[in-house]
């Protein structure tokens, strides 16, 4: 059976995606600060990438899939990748990464897909690309980079926020200039799920299959939320309509793992 690692589990992501793989795999996670639930589970594992080397869990656990969920500090977060990278290297072992859209934000023209350039203006996408750049010098079998643009869902940090903001009568921001394209929670997890299972390789786009404007997505939420009148801080970071979306071509998935925008904005509620 394999064994997975996720690091990062108690996060939402790193948590979404325990839930979906613990019933099928021999399937561990990390946590950062205390926490009576996690450390009950014994499946579950301290670890702070500011102050602990992850190769000793590594060389305990043993993993033949590691996850990799990190969130906080991107200089932890680039040594970290540095010493699973070198980890991988020397054991039967594969990491997925999930990337983001961000590592095209310096393009804005058009879509990106799994083989273009990456280039980006911020410090978060050029911080996923050194990882990226790093993985793509290993054999192809040893990763995958998971591009994932924005997540939603009816639990998702995103939706919260919106409804928080809602009841506070306070702005919503938006960016009615930028397309993008988008995901939800249960389909990203169940398309790992499948590329763990099917022992995929390489780079995959994990998006809808079709783009929409942020604003234009953002108003429907808040339309199928019954978000009454809701307050629209309208952000124009450019003069011209910007793409910031990863559509899949070269690495799709079935049918019934790809989404539709109009899914992801089903997805919020919940049923």
């Amino acid at each position: 059976m394999k064994r997975i690692l996720i690091i990062g589990a108690s996060g939402f992501i790193g948590n979404a995606f325990y839930r979906e793989l613990n019933s099928y795999f021999d399937t561990y996670g990390t946590y950062k600060t205390d926490n009576t639930f996690f450390e009950k589970n014994q499946k579950f594992f301290q670890y702070d990438m500011e102050l602990e080397d992850i190769s000793i869990l590594l060389d305990n656990l043993k993993p033949t899939i590691i996850i990799s969920a990190l969130r906080g500090n991107l200089n932890s977060q680039l040594d970290a990748h540095q010493r699973i990278i070198t980890w991988i290297q020397k054991h039967r072992c594969k990491l997925i990464f999930i990337s983001s859209a961000n590592v095209f934000d310096s393009f804005s023209n058009y879509p990106s897909y799994e083989f273009d350039k990456t280039l980006s203006d911020s410090v978060y996408g050029r911080f996923k690309i050194k990882v990226e750049n790093a993985l793509m010098r290993l054999p192809v079998h040893k990763y995958v980079i998971a591009r994932v643009p924005m997540i939603f869902g009816a639990t998702t940090p995103r939706v919260q926020e919106i409804k928080t903001l809602y009841d506070l009568q306070a702005p919503i921001e938006v960016f009615p200039n930028v397309i993008i394209n988008t995901t939800s929670i249960f389909k990203l997890t169940q398309q790992i799920h499948y590329i763990i299972n099917r022992n995929k390789k390489g780079i995959f786009h994990l998006g809808s299959t079709d783009l929409i404007y942020h604003f234009d997505l953002i108003r429907e939420i808040c339309d199928i939320l019954q978000l009454d009148d809701p307050i629209f801080k309208q952000v124009f970071d450019s003069n011209n309509d910007r793409y910031l979306a990863v559509l899949p071509k070269d690495n799709k998935l079935p049918k019934n793992l790809q989404i539709t925008t109009q899914e992801v904005i089903e997805s919020v509620i919940v049923k």
